[in-house]
């Protein structure tokens, strides 16, 4: 019979393989409960936040809890994860780290209070009752209000591989996926590769738009539950696949504004695209390039537009307009 497992967030591992040890054995439908640590390891806190970016230890980042060994689960089966609840903390963090993010030779050693980075806090005390995040920036009087949405960056099964993968990059099999939509309700489809699976997942985010466009959304430790399930006869899941619930309305009453991006090469069309919503964001809402950036990555939205009109692609990086309140 399916029953309940809490998984410690000390358990951790950076990188992916078939000889990774799990850390629990679960039969296939068991739910999960995990205390996940941030992105970041959790190096950064309120307490910290002036001098954090000073010590920070990119190696260190995207922490994966498990792997979980989920009977009956052989190499061209598929792993249900169903998302049923999450909780961030209060706190949460994003940052400008130097050589990280889509623009990254564009802040090449972003300077806050001499850390070597650019760090900015959120408070989330209120966030899950309001389901706003305040986005304080340099002008008290512009409000913004960021959608919260919890969702984990990382939920994978182990690759069919000997030597380690490490857990930043996203693979077939999942891992550091930061796809915003697999929020509570949620399902994602994994193609097992190895027997049990070898389930891993972490990097509880608050918040985020499609892209991460500045390598971090709202990092956030989290708590979450979720049901492992293996499901067989699934041939087409080859890659990750997901079902997510319908979003809230109210998110994009007022419409979006966006920028695009044309050229023969689809990073430098969307690092166009970036460019222009973030002109957009200090021409017309007065903020700076840094805020600007930032806001992009946890609230900006990549579309890719157009592929087949060669030899140019397009993509969009739209905003939505509910967020401002001026």
């Amino acid at each position: 019979m399916p029953s309940t497992f809490h998984i410690e967030a000390h358990k951790t591992h950076l990188s992916w393989s078939r000889n990774q040890p799990p850390i629990q054995t679960v039969p296939s439908g068991s739910t999960l409960t995990l205390s996940l640590p941030d992105g970041g390891g959790n190096q950064i806190t309120p307490t910290n936040a002036a001098t954090a970016l000073s010590t920070f230890d990119l190696s260190k980042a995207d922490p994966a809890v498990g792997p979980i060994y989920v009977e009956d689960a052989d190499p061209g089966d598929v792993l249900k994860v169903e998302v049923l609840s999450l909780t961030p903390a209060t706190f949460g963090w994003t940052a400008v780290l130097p050589n990280f993010g889509l623009l990254s030779d564009e802040f090449p050693f972003p300077q806050h209070e001499g850390n070597g980075g650019l760090l900015h806090m959120w408070d989330l005390k209120s966030a899950p009752r309001t389901g706003k995040i305040p986005f304080r920036t340099s002008d008290p009087t512009r409000a913004i209000e960021i959608p919260y949405a919890p969702f984990l960056g990382i939920m994978g099964v182990a690759p069919d591989t000997e030597d380690p993968l490490p857990t930043i990059p996203p693979y077939r099999t999942g891992g550091n996926l930061d796809c915003r939509h697999l929020v509570a309700g949620s399902t994602l489809f994994l193609p097992i590769a190895v027997p049990g699976a070898l389930f891993s997942c972490g990097d509880g985010h608050a918040a985020q738009g499609d892209g991460e466009v500045c390598g971090t959304a709202i990092e956030t430790p989290m708590d979450a539950t979720l049901r492992l399930t293996v499901e067989k006869g699934m041939p087409w899941v080859t890659s990750p696949h997901y079902v997510a619930p319908p979003r809230r309305a109210e998110e994009n009453l007022m419409g979006e504004y966006a920028a695009m991006g044309v050229g023969p090469d689809l990073r430098e069309a969307t690092r166009d695209a970036l460019r222009g919503l973030m002109a957009w964001l200090q021409g017309e809402k007065g903020l700076t390039r840094e805020e600007s950036y930032v806001l992009a990555s946890v609230a900006g939205n990549l579309k890719v537009v157009e592929v087949v009109d060669m030899p140019n692609y397009v993509v969009a990086c739209a905003i939505p307009l509910s967020i401002f309140r001026y």
